[in-house]
């Protein structure tokens, strides 16, 4: 008989504030199964970076490859805010000093070669001599990946094609896998020689694991909240006898002594690599969720130059704050945090007056928003450059708008995935722009302005 442990953590998103409890803890834990010499991994499931917290900006992320470092990862997968919110540069030396394996069975260079930082699979060994083998799968935004220069699979094909020499190297087969829920119980229905598939992206948790079929799910949430543990008993035949998983919530770890000092810290290195001026303005540019201002005025407008498009529409809950004075990099990501692209699609007069009349729902303005990229809380009003409504017509540029013509709207990228405007966007031809976020076209106008 022999016992391993896992632990793991998926889409901790910068929250750094979560960070030297868990780094504390698992550092104990890791100690501690040495010690009695036993078997113990830790993965993460991806998504450990997001660019809304100043560390993570300031360092495009290599600042959170030395906190991993600092954990001893035995080996990560990537997920979406790694894969396409880094530029293709950032993303292909953003391991470059990591000491744990990057297993993505299901990324490449253009040219069909993966890149020297990624492994597919990896066979790890245990004290009694157990073969471990991990393989690392994530979200298929092929489109996204595309046009940062990447080569993106299908995950389950890609699966499929390294199951073969995983069951002939492999004992124990894991997924470390970034593709959500639904893919994860999918799998473990259709390839049951699975053991364990360790889940991300979709945020879920499972409190005691999920066994569907003959393959344990493990989760644990979002943001730190949870670490998951699994504690697996093979016999000598290396067939699985027993198998469990807790989840550790984050409020029952013990505190450091100097966690709020950590905290600050990490905060206060990217606030002071962010430090560098932008622009001086003259008056202030004013934040107001719930009406127009000149800020998102000026944020509708550069979109829509930036893009080349006939018009644009934005939402002022994109803007957190005000900006006055003196303007810096730290500043622009304060008020923009989102990792949300500039895209455009092409629309009928007919189509977008359909999407223009939506957004004057009286409602819509109040809706809380989560996820698609979006870091602040509500959605705030519409505000449009190009566009003019008057009574019940529409004025694109001047001209009312014809219901055969084709128009170019500009509007960021969250309302193209499928929550928004259901009727009309999904189905259209979209052209994102990448790697380019929000704040960086604010800051190309600041700076044009200055």
């Amino acid at each position: 008989m022999e016992t391993i442990y896992i632990y793991h953590t998926n889409d901790f998103h910068s929250h750094f504030e979560h960070w030297p409890r868990i780094l504390q803890f698992l550092k104990q834990k890791k100690k501690f199964h040495r010690q009695q010499d036993e078997d113990v991994f830790l993965f993460d499931i991806g998504d450990f970076l997001d660019r809304w917290h100043p560390f993570t900006e300031a360092t495009k992320g290599k600042g959170n490859i030395t906190l991993l470092n600092e954990c001893q990862y035995t080996a990560v997968t990537i997920g979406n805010n790694e894969g396409v919110n880094l530029p293709y540069e950032d993303l292909n030396h953003l391991y470059d000093n990591a000491q744990f394996d990057v297993l993505v069975a299901n990324l490449y260079h253009k040219n069909g070669v993966y890149p020297d930082w990624v492994k597919p699979y990896k066979i790890y060994h245990t004290k009694k001599g157990t073969r471990v083998g991990v393989i690392g799968l994530t979200a298929h935004f092929i489109h996204l990946y595309e046009l940062l220069g990447w080569k993106l699979t299908e995950p389950i094909a890609e699966l499929k094609k390294w199951l073969g020499p995983l069951k002939e190297e492999a004992d124990f087969i894991i997924i470390l896998s970034h593709l959500g829920i639904h893919d994860d119980e999918r799998i473990a229905i259709e390839f049951p020689e699975i053991d364990v598939i360790l889940g991300a992206h979709t945020h879920h948790f499972f409190e005691k694991g999920k066994l569907v079929g003959d393959t344990f799910l493990g989760a644990a949430g979002k943001y730190g909240y949870y670490v998951g543990q699994m504690t697996i008993k093979l016999n000598e035949q290396k067939a699985v006898t027993h198998q469990e998983a807790v989840l550790y919530d984050f409020n029952d770890l013990p505190v450091p002594r100097d966690e709020k000092e950590h905290i600050d810290t990490i905060f206060n290195k990217g606030k002071e690599l962010l430090n560098q001026r932008v622009t001086i303005l003259s008056e202030p540019l004013v934040h107001n969720p719930f009406h127009e201002t000149n800020f998102s005025l000026m944020l509708a407008r550069t979109l829509r130059e930036w893009c080349g498009a006939d018009c644009a529409m934005i939402n002022a809950g994109l803007l957190l704050g005000t900006l006055s004075g003196e303007v810096t990099n730290y500043d622009l990501l304060e008020v923009c945090p989102h990792p949300i692209n500039p895209c455009v699609v092409e629309l009928t007069g007919k189509e977008l007056k359909e999407v223009l009349f939506q957004t004057k729902d009286e409602n819509l303005p109040h809706k809380q928003i989560k996820g698609l990229g979006f870091r602040g809380t509500i959605l705030g009003v519409f505000v449009y450059d190009g566009i003019r409504f008057e009574k019940n017509n529409i004025f694109i540029n001047g001209r009312e708008l014809e219901q055969e013509r084709c128009y170019t709207l500009a509007l960021p990228d969250m309302f193209t995935f499928g929550h928004f405007f259901k009727e009309v966007l999904p189905h259209k031809q979209k052209k994102y722009f990448l790697p380019e976020f929000l704040r960086d076209l604010l800051k190309w106008k600041l700076q044009m302005h200055s």
